[in-house]
């Protein structure tokens, strides 16, 4: 063991694929507003260590999140809904997002709803806090960007 960890040893990354990171680090700056923070955490330590392992789950993520059949508020909610009935925090960034991409406040709790179906009460109670996460998603993206969506 040189006592080194697992962050400070690997594959530097290319100029080409450090292009293609900052590339999809937009994508979640277009999504969001910002890149989420276990979103950055995994560029950074994948980016210093295996950037091509990286720029595959990136290209992957992006071949299902860009897809031509459906549009990006459709392909959030579906998100926001499948992590809302996982009770994952990720469904305020995913919430957040469909709202970006014109989703309304009833579309949110519509998708919460049919979250409900599959997911029982539990759901149904932790709602409220994931609609409030999302709503300070927005107002955060809001100060910062200085725009309204």
């Amino acid at each position: 063991m040189t006592g080194s960890t697992p962050d400070t040893e690997g594959a530097v990354p290319t100029t080409e694929q450090q292009h293609e990171i900052d590339h999809y680090l937009q994508t979640y700056r277009e999504m969001a507003g910002f890149v989420p923070p276990r979103i950055q955490a995994r560029f950074d330590s994948l980016g210093r260590t295996d950037p091509e392992l990286l720029l595959a789950q990136e290209k992957v993520r992006n071949l299902v999140t860009y897809t031509d059949v459906l549009d990006q508020k459709t392909v959030q909610l579906i998100l926001f809904a499948v992590l809302a009935v996982q009770l994952r925090d990720a469904a305020k960034i995913h919430g957040h997002a469909a709202r970006r991409a014109g989703a309304s406040w009833e579309e949110l709790q519509a998708a919460i709803n049919l979250a409900y179906l599959f997911g029982g009460v539990s759901i149904a109670n932790h709602a409220p806090s994931i609609l409030e996460g999302v709503a300070e998603l927005e107002a955060k993206a809001i100060a910062e960007e200085g725009t309204v969506r």
